[in-house]
């Protein structure tokens, strides 16, 4: 079952079922970051059509992902 802050809009908990711990979600401008255990990203967009196709990135901070998905979302238009 999935919790929500109500102080953070963007942010949800989600049951991990293969791990102990939690994992969290971000959404971001029609897109869903999930941070992964490597430490990359895994982006999707929330619906279709796509603008951008899912993808991965390295290791990186939340705001570098950020940047990421509104510089892809430039190159889309």
């Amino acid at each position: 079952m999935a919790t929500h802050d109500p102080y953070a809009p963007g942010l949800r908990v989600l049951p991990d079922l293969e791990l102990e711990n939690k994992r969290w979600i971000v959404r971001y401008r029609g897109f869903v970051l999930m941070p992964q255990a490597d430490l990359s990203w895994l982006v999707r967009p929330e619906r279709s059509p796509m603008p951008v196709l899912p993808f991965r990135t390295p290791a990186s901070s939340l705001e570098d992902v950020k940047a990421l998905v509104d510089w892809r979302l430039t190159r889309a238009a």
